[in-house]
């Protein structure tokens, strides 16, 4: 499939969006406020692992405008299969063009320095077919696509995503390597909880500043097992509207 004379493609559609340039601005106003310096354009893997690539922040507005390219195979991971080949793609295969989603632009809080920005993908410009056409491996891409469809379909309804992420925390033995839980498996158990006070108010700390509303959380039943629970959001990834002050803004 080819692009038609005149038309645009979706990564200039996504580009040219209504009100993009607005907030293009406002991230660069942002970046002079906040003194940031460098910043991770990422996206999710099919498997859920954060890539990308970073930065300086004193070229964000072509990177808004041109985006960045990597490797496909960069939507899995960059992962070998069992014959050693790349898994979804060749060596030989062109470059995604990653373009930011301004809208999703935030300082990190663990280094005030650093800002990190998520990305919509797209196929290569110079493809020879379906070029710069949305890329099929976007998860986040897709789930934006995927529920601006089904708000057409069902007027009235909207999808909506939360997250009960579980982690072990684990002593370190004189190897280095782990050495069991650092806490008790007894489920619910406050004073477990409580024993691992300083990684659950770091957490909420490091949540809100980045705009994420974490609601509840409880010890589990595995040694050092936390389960932190965030509130659910509808799906729209690109609804400022919808979203705490802190995504533009660097803080609550």
């Amino acid at each position: 499939m080819t692009i038609a004379d005149g038309a645009l493609t979706d990564l200039e559609a996504h580009v040219q969006a209504e009100g993009r340039e607005d907030l293009v601005r406002q991230v660069r106003q942002q970046i002079d406020k906040l003194g940031i310096t460098y910043i991770y354009y990422q996206f999710v893997s099919v498997t859920g692992r954060i890539v990308g690539k970073g930065i300086p922040a004193d070229h964000w507005e072509a990177i808004a405008e041109r985006g960045f390219q990597l490797v496909y195979g960069a939507t899995a991971n960059l992962f070998m299969d069992r014959h050693d080949q790349y898994i979804g793609y060749g060596p030989e295969a062109a470059e995604l063009v990653g373009i930011p989603d301004a809208e999703t632009f935030v300082q990190l809080p663990w280094d005030p320095r650093v800002a990190r920005v998520f990305c919509t993908l797209f196929r290569n410009r110079e493809e020879e077919q379906d070029a710069a056409a949305c890329l099929t491996s976007d998860c986040r891409g897709n789930l934006r696509r995927i529920h601006e469809q089904f708000g057409q379909d069902h007027r009235g309804l909207q999808m909506r995503h939360g997250a009960e992420p579980e982690m072990m925390w684990l002593k370190k033995g004189p190897d280095g390597k782990p050495a069991g839980g650092f806490s008790k498996p007894y489920c619910y158990h406050i004073d477990q909880f409580e024993s691992l006070r300083p990684v659950v108010m770091k957490v909420i700390e490091y949540a809100r500043a980045m705009g994420l509303d974490m609601i509840q959380g409880d010890h589990e039943d595995a040694p050092g097992q936390l389960e932190l629970n965030f509130r659910r959001r509808p799906a729209d990834l690109r609804s400022l509207n919808d979203l705490p002050s802190a995504v533009c803004s660097g803080g609550p």
